[in-house]
Formats: C-alpha cells, sequence, structure tokens
C-alpha cells in the first residue's frame, strides 16, 4: 500500500510540475497562447506617459527632440479608434470620410500634421509601438524631427480587440512635408 500511495504522489508532481505556470494555456508548440491585454481604469491613466515615454526615449537616440503630449490630438486619437471599431477596419479614414488632417482640426489642433499611425490588436501599447518601430512608414511618423507633439487614443471592445491610434503633429509655423500634405501608416500586430 506505500508503494501505491509513493506511486501515487509522484504522479500528482510530475502532473503538477507540466502545467504551465500561473494556469497559462499552452498552445500546440509547447508555447504559452496570447492572453488579451485588458485596460483597467488604472491602465487608462498610465498608457498616455508610458508611450510619451517610450517615444521620446526613442527619439533621443537618434538626436529627434522629445514631444510633448497634445489633448487635442489625444482627443482626436481616441475618437477616430472608436469610429475605426465602429466600422471595424483599421484604416485613415472617418466613418464620415474624414481625414486625419479634417479630425485634428475639429478638435482645434492648430499645428501642422505630421502623420497618424493605427492599429488593431490584442496587445498593449508598447508591443504596439514596438510594431509600428518595425514599418518604415510608421517609425518615419514617430521619429520625423519635425513633430513636437503627441496625441494617443484608444478604445477596447468587450472581446478585447484594441484600436490604437497615434497622430504627431507639429508647430503652426513649420513648413509641410515636401508633398505638401500628411503622412499615414498603418502596422497591424
Amino acid at each position: 500500500m506505500q508503494k501505491f500511495s509513493i506511486l501515487a504522489l509522484v504522479s500528482v508532481l510530475a502532473l503538477a510540475a507540466c502545467q504551465s505556470p500561473g494556469g497559462q494555456q499552452l498552445g500546440p508548440d509547447g508555447q504559452p497562447l496570447p492572453v488579451a491585454y485588458k485596460i483597467t481604469g488604472r491602465e487608462e491613466a498610465q498608457i498616455p506617459g508610458r508611450v510619451l515615454g517610450q517615444v521620446n526615449a526613442l527619439r533621443a537616440n537618434v538626436g529627434a527632440p522629445a514631444m510633448v503630449q497634445n489633448p487635442m490630438l489625444d482627443a482626436a486619437a481616441k475618437a477616430h479608434a472608436r469610429d475605426m471599431s465602429a466600422q471595424n477596419r483599421a484604416w485613415h479614414f472617418g466613418s464620415d470620410g474624414s481625414s486625419p488632417l479634417e479630425r485634428v482640426r475639429r478638435q482645434g489642433y492648430s499645428g501642422h500634421l505630421i502623420g497618424e499611425n493605427i492599429s488593431e490588436t490584442y496587445e498593449n501599447e508598447i508591443t504596439t509601438l514596438n510594431a509600428w518601430m518595425q514599418n518604415r512608414d510608421t517609425r518615419d511618423i514617430i521619429m520625423d524631427p519635425r513633430a513636437t507633439e503627441l496625441g494617443m487614443g484608444w478604445y477596447q471592445e468587450p472581446s478585447g480587440k484594441i484600436w490604437w491610434v497615434m497622430v504627431t503633429g507639429g508647430a503652426a509655423t513649420m513648413p509641410l512635408n515636401p508633398a505638401g500634405g500628411y503622412g499615414m501608416a498603418f502596422a497591424a500586430n
């Protein structure tokens, strides 16, 4: 009987050791399955500062000036994130046909729009920023030395999907880009 008890104990311990830490589910490759990032009230207050800090650290590495958060750009980004969710597609035009430039103007922004980055994901803002930095078009919007202001917005659906929008702008006295317009870029993670 003692041998059976020892065998049962060893079996239970072996099964417990096979279980992934924290109760995570493992995929067929043995890696933990991704878990949707949930934005809590506490997280909402911290996201803008984390993004701005990371962006300014990246820009400092190349000698680009630091950006500051702009509430008008934040408002335009948040409204567009919610609108992308309503349209169920990540793109740069609003359901009313508005462009990024029109949306920032609606919020009272008088500076020059540098660009807009968008994403549709289940991941947090730093992972999304990293994905934007891996793509030349979206990276150029973040790293443009003319950009001095940043707006960050998001909308999380009940399913956990997050629609991210970053808008960058510069001083009203700065010249437009050579093409005379604004940049737009998209990266999906």
